[in-house]
């Protein structure tokens, strides 16, 4: 129970890092030393120092000198493999065994085929104990983004949209009205911070005009994808403001215009969800929003392509307008958001 106890600690600091050190993983790790926590540490930010580096330092800083019999009588509980190759930074792996840590704790194998046991078989060699697969499942969904971005070759997908209580997902007419209320807005541009890509079609950007940023909480703005074939979307619309970047996939041009990417996309109307997941995976985005229309929304859907659906019930019901997409998968929770009915919903086909 001890090691699931340190290992759930491990799981609250590595989500700390949400939002800001993909395409690497969430890793937390804790260092306990005769039954006490001596040291914590996160991975914070992408190109900086790891979980196990941060969980050290906090040791050296805290006890000084009295931190190299401490790390020798202790044992590192971490929620993914230490590394064990030469990246931005040192190999994770070399630091345990360089400070002679008596056990390591693992959640998960590190899939990345860089890692893949190798860390573990290091620590090993060294003489360290290692036990591997406490809280595995847990594990593996903190990091369900990097898991399957390096086992499929495509970002996390979540669709997101709103619905009224008569399944309804927008008016016939091209106009912007609101289905869900102010708290479920703030609750998208929380999510927004946490993913790295948010993406529309023409149809929504032109009729919403939505600027896709976070401007309601605190972190970074997602980067922004359009898709736009024939560049109809006009040049004033926000998604081409200087907030974030853009990248607009269509069948024209590819050309850099500051934080504006267009990207050349030949055959659009074929495949699309498949082209843009691999597409995205090859420029290291590792998780994306995808936010409507319905017609984008239904494409990812047919195609088998998303991992997660939220959607928002409204109690407002509507005499006319285009119908929600049909969504098919495990309930995963349901969720009260002020007037609004928040469900998630996780892929069969992902089990």
């Amino acid at each position: 129970m001890s090691d699931e106890l340190y290992m759930k600690r491990c799981l609250e600091l590595a989500e700390l890092g949400n939002g800001r050190v993909s395409p690497n993983p969430l890793v937390g790790c804790v260092i306990v030393s005769d039954g006490k926590i001596i040291g914590e540490g996160y991975h914070q930010q992408y190109g900086q120092a790891h979980a196990e580096v941060n969980a050290v330092r906090s040791v050296t800083d805290k006890y000084g000198d009295r931190a190299t019999d401490l790390l020798k009588n202790a044992t590192a509980y971490v929620s993914l493999e230490p590394c064990a190759h030469f990246g931005k930074t040192p190999p994770c792996a070399d630091l345990l065994i360089r400070h002679q840590v008596k056990k390591v704790v693992v959640g998960n194998r590190d899939p990345f085929p860089d890692v893949n046991g190798k860390g573990i078989e290091k620590l090993k060699q060294a003489g360290i104990e290692v036990v591997s697969g406490v809280l595995e499942e847990q594990c593996s969904y903190v990091n369900r983004r990097f898991f399957t971005r390096i086992a499929q070759q495509r970002p996390y997908i979540i669709l997101k949209w709103a619905r009224t209580a008569n399944g309804f997902f927008a008016p016939e007419n091209p106009v912007q009205q609101w289905i869900s209320g102010p708290l479920a807005k703030k609750m998208v541009h929380k999510w927004r911070t946490e993913e790295d890509a948010v993406l529309v079609g023409k149809q929504t950007a032109i009729t919403d005009n939505p600027a896709l940023t976070a401007r309601e909480w605190p972190g970074r703005n997602p980067v922004r994808i359009l898709i736009d074939r024939n560049l109809k979307v006009p040049a004033t619309s926000q998604l081409y403001n200087a907030d974030a970047k853009t990248i607009v996939f269509n069948e024209q041009r590819t050309t850099v215009e500051d934080n504006i990417h267009f990207i050349e996309m030949e055959d659009m109307q074929y495949y699309l969800p498949q082209k843009i997941a691999y597409q995205l995976y090859l420029m290291d985005i590792q998780s994306i929003i995808i936010e409507g229309g319905a017609n984008i929304l239904n494409q990812f859907i047919n195609a088998g392509l998303w991992d997660e659906a939220r959607v928002f019930h409204s109690s407002q019901s509507w005499s006319t307008g285009i119908h929600s997409p049909n969504i098919n998968g495990n309930i995963i929770s349901v969720t009260q958001v002020d007037k609004d009915q928040l469900t998630i919903y996780e892929n069969f086909s992902n089990q």
